[in-house]
């Protein structure tokens, strides 16, 4: 396969995987609306739209647009389906313009691609960590759980912990592996989950290898410091930069899988090309979980900031208390072992962001519309 299209390919990841195919000898098509709360104010000068430029075929362009599908979809070999809204806490009161482009956008894709004369032979979907909510649990009485959704009265009393029914012991968090419970707690969740059903769904009716990543929390150099719904490395950057408060929601120990872009991008290209990735699904993280206030104080310490960090108590509904991923899959299918743990890629991060500064951001406001909304406490 060498004519490759990459849907969302002028963003954070798309842009790095669009690269990285074009070294690989790939013909690479990307599609991208160029949003402007990805690539700021004037988004063809962003520098992830200009490392693509005479690199790639670009085509501005959105992925709920059937002309423009048509368009691009025309010779392929392959696609890699980043494009999606992908900001949790919005995505729960823009309900349905993330329905219709991240849940929309892919059931035109496999529309298209089911009803003409296709070359397409696979299609590697961006699926998300968000599609398990809570992640995965071993009980003394019970074995493995699967909590769900903490509720509004505990946080609000302090009380940040997952409970299950009929536990009565601490519960001890271990990897999420890919047969895990599916329960999202977001919009945003819901919709990876469908985008991941989909073409997991139809493309073994078409005739077309499916695979499917289940990314952990993606971060590096080229993530936008703009954007308030990106990860919390971003965002906490930002603020130090500005000399701004850092505000860790509920009790700063709950935690994530961060997982460096390289290395997203590694297994997404092993995801086009390895012949076991067929038909498969797989998470894509380190397998090592990371406290939130453990990112805070990392950053504070690499950066240089001379900012507080303050525990709140504040918490946001629908949020996740711990997940972190099982890579025992991958590594046995493909494998792919991660080469960045969080401390050398946190260092490349914070490297970046200081030759990068800081950036106007809509952080406080983004805020200020989820507790208007009910959604933040």
């Amino acid at each position: 396969m060498r004519n490759i299209l990459i849907t969302g390919g002028a963003g954070f990841i798309g842009s790095r995987l669009a690269l990285k195919l074009v070294d690989r000898g790939y013909d690479v098509t990307v599609l991208d609306t160029l949003s402007p709360q990805i690539h700021g104010p004037d988004p063809e000068a962003s520098p992830l739209f200009r490392a693509l430029s005479d690199k790639v075929r670009f085509v501005k362009g959105s992925v709920t647009d059937r002309a423009a599908m048509e368009d691009v979809l025309s010779g392929q070999e392959a696609v890699v389906h980043l494009a999606a809204e992908t900001g949790t806490g919005q995505s729960m009161y823009q309900i349905e313009h993330y329905t219709q482009v991240n849940v929309g956008g892919t059931a035109l894709m496999l529309d298209i691609l089911a009803n003409r004369t296709r070359t397409v032979k696979r299609i590697v979907v961006a699926s998300s960590r968000s599609i398990y909510g809570e992640g995965r649990y071993y009980s003394a009485e019970l074995g493995y759980v699967y909590p769900g959704g903490r509720t509004v009265d505990d946080m609000a009393a302090g009380d940040f912990d997952v409970k299950y029914p009929g536990a009565t012991t601490p519960l001890e968090l271990v990897g999420t592996d890919e047969e895990s419970r599916i329960q999202p707690s977001s919009v945003y969740g819901i919709s990876k989950q469908v985008q991941e059903q989909l073409v997991m769904t139809v493309c073994p009716s078409i005739g077309i290898e499916g695979v499917a990543f289940r990314y952990q929390n993606v971060f590096g150099p080229g993530q936008s410091l703009s954007n308030p719904y990106t990860g919390i490395l971003s965002i906490f950057s930002n603020l130090m930069m500005q000399g701004k408060p850092i505000n860790v929601f509920e009790d700063g120990e709950e935690s994530r899988d961060f997982v460096f872009v390289d290395d997203v991008v590694d297994a997404t290209v092993l995801g086009v090309e390895h012949p076991a990735a067929a038909d498969q699904i797989f998470n894509v993280g380190t397998g090592v979980p990371v406290s939130v206030m453990t990112v805070a104080e990392t950053l504070k310490r690499l950066l240089g900031a001379d900012v507080p960090i303050a525990v709140s108590g504040n918490f946001r509904a629908g949020d996740i208390r711990h997940n972190f991923a099982s890579m025992e899959k991958i590594e046995r299918l493909l494998g792919f072992t991660p080469n960045y743990d969080f401390e050398r890629g946190i260092a490349l991060f914070a490297e970046w962001a200081r030759v990068t500064g800081a950036k106007p951001s809509r952080y406080e406001e983004s805020l200020d519309e989820m507790r208007s909304k009910g959604l933040f406490k």
